[in-house]
């Protein structure tokens, strides 16, 4: 029998927005059918072109079923996954609710200070680490959160590597020590990110951790509970949250949480309406997608809906990877667009794209410095024609990726390229570039000229292009790049045939603002009051990254997520 659910119990999409304004906090927020905003001939409203992303709650009156737990997880991420995980060791009676059919993939970087794995190297120093979250921020963080992060990642690793090397995984202490900087800049790189392999040192030899965590849950006799898509969270009015509707196949089912509701829903990545509201340069400078395609912002929405704050600015996690044919230009495409479902057009990440080769526009001029963090060459080529560059280099790859000693998951390119090194020294690059060569993405051509050709510049860009290409061999032969100044072991040269050039924007991983928490991972009003019963851990979180990601503290992002995701469990178990 159906049971109607009470409009008190929530709060109106439209209040939240409202609260948004009072606070002075509205720039997070579409504006309301209104003031600032027009009406197409239709009569619906729009604000400077951009949808209202935030809407109202919908109403349900219809409930098929109603479900009971302690603990509500809504997501089966990273975060979702290490919190069922770690519930069911304490004996927790928990739920993990999934809009998809198996649990999220895994990112298997992860960042946790001083642990074993790392105890020959010299321990993070937390006062730089700190300071450099800080400055990544502008501030726009609680280091209060940080701190937490800092202090507990240690046992959310003890947690971790117990059940994947009870699995038969390795741990590896991933490489710190950059040589000689980057992008002028002294990076902190510290000794904290961790990965798992098998005894080979392959990582697609063991399974994934999410998996891992699965099974665990599934011993101790729990599941994932797949196919509720999260429409709305259950609030009494001016109350705690107490639970949360999902929409599923047999209508809607409400799952009331006597404790706490834990929100691990990923980000807005998969949502171009929230994209273009709030990070419009993200969608100026990506051409390919990496993210989850579920990761819709619910999570965030649901929130708002209920009264909390979000993060006032934007940040999101982009890698300069995305690799089009020539002439693509960054962005949805058209086609997408016009059939109402926004697509980039590439997909996945070309590892070779984050080398600090000569890059340059679609005029064939050189812009940036190319030894720089993941998202800075995407965002500064959203500045530049069509938003897309071209990164180019010669036969000799192999050892230039080998002195340039890029780190983190970018440290896959030096790697992997020893695969294919010949007795002779020299390396296969038809071999290792195969795939990418023979889809049409990657150019290949005797001469710089041919390459100028493949790559589409016409005969004003072709001149700019093949001048920059020697301005750039005059400064490899001075060992100084008095143009961008860029690190001299980082420069290269373009004389030896073949010659590559791709064509490349950002590949777009995930978006990081989120729902306002504190250090305890509660959901803030937007007063900066706690929301009873409302928590948020992840990416669908906030108050830790703001306008980018610090992609050279790597695996900050999965190590925090896992950690928010054990803290809230720890208590919830003590409540």
């Amino acid at each position: 029998m159906a049971a109607e659910v009470s409009r008190r119990n929530f709060l109106a999409g439209v209040a939240g927005v409202g609260a948004l304004a009072a606070a002075g906090l509205a720039g997070c927020a579409p504006s309301a059918t209104g003031e600032g905003k027009t009406a197409d001939a239709e009569g619906k409203g729009a604000t400077d072109g951009v949808a209202d992303w935030l809407g109202e709650a919908p109403e349900i009156t219809d409930i098929a079923e109603t479900k009971e737990c302690d603990l509500l997880i809504v997501g089966a991420g990273n975060g979702g996954m290490a919190a069922a995980a770690y519930a069911a060791d304490q004996g927790i009676d928990f739920m993990v609710c999934e809009g998809g059919t198996q649990v999220g993939a895994t990112r298997h970087w992860f960042a946790a200070l001083d642990t074993p794995p790392f105890a020959d190297r010299e321990p993070v120093d937390r006062q730089r680490l700190m300071g450099e979250i800080i400055r990544y921020s502008s501030g726009n963080c609680d280091q209060r959160l940080i701190k937490m992060w800092m202090d507990e990642s240690g046992e959310m690793f003890s947690f971790v590597d117990g059940i994947m090397t009870a699995a038969g995984a390795v741990v590896i202490a991933d490489e710190n020590d950059m040589p000689g900087g980057m992008g002028g800049t002294s990076f902190y790189t510290p000794p904290f990110e961790h990965h798992y392999a098998d005894e080979n040192g392959d990582r697609k030899g063991i399974e994934e951790r999410n998996v891992l965590f699965e099974k665990h849950i599934n011993e101790a006799g729990y599941e994932v509970t797949y196919g509720h898509l999260l429409a709305k969270l259950v609030r009494e009015e001016g109350g705690r949250v107490t639970g949360a509707i999902f929409e599923t196949e047999n209508g809607y089912v409400q799952v009331n949480a006597k404790k706490a509701v834990l929100l691990t829903t990923g980000g807005y990545s998969a949502n171009p309406d929230m994209l273009r509201a709030l990070s419009p340069v993200t969608t100026q400078s990506v051409t390919a997608l990496g993210y989850n395609q579920n990761n819709k912002g619910m999570g965030i929405k649901a929130a708002m809906w209920a009264g909390a704050a979000k993060d006032l600015t934007s940040a999101t996690m982009i890698f300069d990877r995305g690799l089009v044919a020539p002439g693509t230009p960054a962005g949805y495409t058209e086609e997408s667009i016009e059939a109402g479902d926004p697509q980039f057009p590439g997909n996945g990440q070309f590892n070779p794209g984050t080398q600090p080769f000569l890059k340059v526009n679609m005029a064939g001029e050189r812009f940036a410095n190319e030894s720089a963090d993941y998202d800075y060459l995407p965002h500064a080529a959203a500045q530049q024609p069509s938003g897309t560059y071209i990164s180019v280099w010669d036969g000799n790859f192999g050892e230039d990726v080998q002195r340039f000693h890029t780190l983190g998951c970018s440290a896959g390119t030096r790697n992997g390229v020893l695969a294919f090194k010949k007795d002779d020294g020299s390396y296969d690059l038809d071999a290792y570039f195969e795939k990418e060569l023979a889809d049409g993405r990657l150019q290949k051509a005797d001469t710089l000229d041919e390459l100028a050709d493949k790559l589409g510049f016409d005969a004003d860009a072709k001149k700019t292009f093949l001048a920059t290409c020697e301005r750039y061999n005059e400064l490899f032969d001075a060992q100084e790049d008095t143009d961008f100044f860029k690190e001299a072991y980082r420069l290269s040269e373009l004389r030896t045939p073949p010659f590559f050039g791709a064509t490349l924007g950002g590949t777009l991983l995930t978006t990081i603002d989120g729902i306002r928490i504190n250090h305890d991972c509660q959901a803030l009003d937007t007063q900066g009051h706690v929301i009873e019963g409302l928590f948020a851990a992840g990416d669908c979180s906030g108050s830790v990254f703001s306008g980018n990601y610090p992609d050279q503290l790597h695996g900050f992002a999965c190590g925090r997520t896992m950690t928010e995701a054990l803290h809230v469990v720890k208590l919830v178990s003590a409540m």
